[in-house]
């Protein structure tokens, strides 16, 4: 079994090694596809504003050439329509104090425009121009000067966008791809326990059966023997009869894993007084300093699958025994009804080492254990079983040394309010 055991974990080990191998090769290949979007975003956008203010360059030529001529102000006039205004980018020209005199392409703002909120507007956009791209004087005359402003075009602005765009694209696409990766390593490990649990049914059902079988016959010649013997061997047969009828239930337990469990409104305390009672039995060899005490609150009856349910309350109380000292030990179980919530709570306490900070957010996950020769399917079994075969909750409600408790809270049928 040990054998086994280390086997289960070493291939567990393995997979998880892959799999933080493939979500490491995910991460390193969306860095590199987001550097390659945003590195060749930049370069169109550095070649567009190159090209640009080539053209920039141009067009001031073009008008300090026409200024320093005899060209007159109606010349002057059809190169800023002809040339100027075919430009593609935001064009602002300022006078020797500072004011716009001419505008193009600026957004919300006409060329025609000149009212004082227009002339408000056109000296921010004109302070970043010239933060971004400088500004290039015009002379007109003895001490008239003139400047020359622009800023980026549309195109370049929207592309300046493109690479947070295209991160937020690529970042989407991971969330996707590890959430796919996720539902289907938790779907290929559901199937690997239904197919567990079914098998391990099967198995456990013939020779239990077969001891079933041996027990009556053993039982119907210990009574035509008769002698002195007959009643202890009576005993002893009624508790295999009873052990046996422990291994059937178990077997049940694992046939129901994979299928839609039926439900019946079931009492809560006497399921937990079941288990509790069957535990204090084993209690000389689990730890004879260990106290088991049960608090039975109010609390109506719950749409439950006993086996099932049975088998979330051992998992938990075996955990906890195994978590306390077998001198010192003490569990406290107490059940409650929170009628503002409509819910019956189970609260399993011990004073055991509690789970260490590491591990808290892992105790849940299939696999995973502190224990040496633990698989790690107990907590994740209790928590399907509660959580999605009876719509309740389990949580870590809180754990330190000393003080560790797990709790399940279970939703209360409106109409069983009345049997509290």
């Amino acid at each position: 079994m040990q054998k086994a055991s280390t086997r289960s974990k070493l291939s567990s080990r393995l997979y998880i090694g892959k799999s933080t191998y493939f979500k490491i090769f995910l991460l390193i290949g969306v860095a590199v596809i987001s550097a390659v979007f945003v590195w060749y975003t930049f370069n169109v956008i550095d070649k567009l504003q190159k090209s640009t203010r080539s053209q920039v360059v141009k067009y001031v030529k073009l008008w300090q050439l026409a200024a320093s001529s005899t060209t007159g102000p109606d010349e002057l006039q059809f190169i800023f329509d002809e040339i100027i205004v075919k430009a593609d980018f935001p064009i602002i020209v300022l006078d020797e104090n500072d004011e716009p005199v001419f505008w193009r392409n600026i957004d919300e703002i006409s060329a025609s425009d000149t009212s004082t909120q227009a002339k408000v507007f056109l000296k921010r956009e004109v302070t970043e121009m010239i933060a971004s791209n400088g500004r290039f004087p015009l002379e007109f005359g003895e001490g008239h000067v003139s400047y020359f402003c622009y800023g980026d075009s549309a195109v370049i602005r929207q592309l300046t966008m493109m690479p947070f765009i295209e991160i937020g694209i690529v970042i989407a696409f991971l969330l996707v791809a590890l959430i796919g990766f996720q539902n289907i390593k938790r779907s290929e490990e559901r199937h690997i326990w239904v197919g567990m649990a079914k098998e391990t049914a099967h198995q456990l059902g013939t020779p239990i059966t077969s001891l079933m079988g041996w027990i009556e016959v053993m039982e119907s010649e210990a009574t035509e023997a008769g002698g002195e013997h007959e009643e202890s061997i009576k005993e002893a047969l009624g508790n295999m009869r009873v052990d046996t009828g422990r291994l059937q239930r178990i077997a049940n337990r694992f046939g129901q894993i994979g299928s839609v469990p039926e439900t019946t409104e079931q009492d809560v305390n006497s399921l937990v007084l079941e288990t509790v009672e069957y535990y204090r039995r084993r209690l000389p060899f689990e730890g004879k300093g260990v106290v088991i005490n049960f608090t039975q609150g109010e609390i109506p009856k719950v749409q439950l699958n006993p086996e099932l349910f049975g088998w979330a309350l051992e998992n938990l109380l075996k955990n906890a025994l195994q978590a306390v000292d077998s001198k010192t030990g003490q569990i406290d179980i107490v059940t409650s009804y929170v009628e503002a919530q409509n819910q019956t709570h189970i609260e399993i306490t011990d004073n055991g080492k509690g789970i260490p900070p590491a591990a808290v957010r892992k105790i849940f996950r299939a696999g995973f254990t502190t224990k040496k020769r633990g698989w790690g399917l107990g907590l994740t079994l209790v928590k399907r079983i509660v959580e999605e075969y009876h719509n309740g909750r389990l949580v870590l409600k809180k754990t330190r040394p000393g003080d560790t408790t797990f709790e399940i809270t279970l939703p209360v049928d409106i109409d069983n309010k009345g049997s509290v």
